[in-house]
């Protein structure tokens, strides 16, 4: 008796919001769970879709996690890009651009609790290798050049802009990663506005004073 393959999965009428979810229910399930003990079949399950609705757009789980990751990233270069532009549109002050990055970069961080998560797994080795994608060192390249830019220095300036941007990474994940923890425990509801307007204002006060200084512009005596 000849033998009969199993029947191919069929192609979603609305193949790219049935990719979506399955890309949400992943980074759902990734950032609480971690890539080990997280299976396709989970995921379709939390997607709503069937068991082999995810190997039918990515062929195995660590391709799935890798398209998690450069959404992700993806997300985070639109958003320098986007306050990349309104600082340079604003022709406000290095102190006033600050202000607004240390602003967006903290609501930025607040509405995407799961590329947080995911990074801080990614760094505790839980997926060693397979989060290394040029994208997220694309981002990071293109927010030091955003930054210095914003704030006016020169690419001489580029270790100092590094040190700011590193700075106010630690300072806008640390309170998210440790929100019920040391948080807390200090005595801080993370999850209060008031919390997070001051800390947006203690924030951009310690960067300000690390702003390295820059030579005045000579300007030109007029003739007469």
């Amino acid at each position: 008796m000849p033998q009969t393959s199993a029947a191919p999965i069929a192609r979603p009428r609305d193949a790219e919001r049935t990719r979506t979810a399955v890309l949400d229910a992943a980074e759902t399930l990734f950032a609480e769970r971690g890539f080990a003990a997280t299976s396709m079949a989970e995921v379709g399950a939390v997607a709503g879709v069937s068991r082999g609705t995810p190997g039918y757009f990515f062929r195995s789980k660590a391709e799935l996690y890798r398209a998690v990751l450069d959404r992700s990233f993806a997300d985070a270069l639109e958003a320098v890009r986007a306050g990349r532009l309104r600082a340079l549109r604003s022709g406000r002050p290095a102190a006033d651009v600050l202000e607004g990055t240390v602003s967006d970069y903290v609501d930025f961080v607040a509405a995407h609790p799961a590329f947080v998560r995911l990074i801080q797994r990614e760094a505790l080795g839980e997926a060693a290798g397979i989060g290394n994608l040029p994208l997220g060192q694309a981002v990071g390249s293109e927010a030091v050049a955003a930054l210095a830019q914003a704030l006016g220095f020169s690419p001489r300036a580029r270790s100092a802009v590094m040190q700011i941007l590193l700075s106010l990474i630690a300072l806008t994940w640390f309170p998210l990663i440790h929100a019920t923890t040391l948080v807390s425990a200090i005595g801080f509801d993370a999850k209060d506005p008031r919390f997070t307007a001051a800390r947006k204002k203690h924030i951009t006060a310690l960067l300000l004073a690390a702003l390295p200084p820059r030579r005045a512009t000579p300007t030109r005596r007029s003739s007469r």
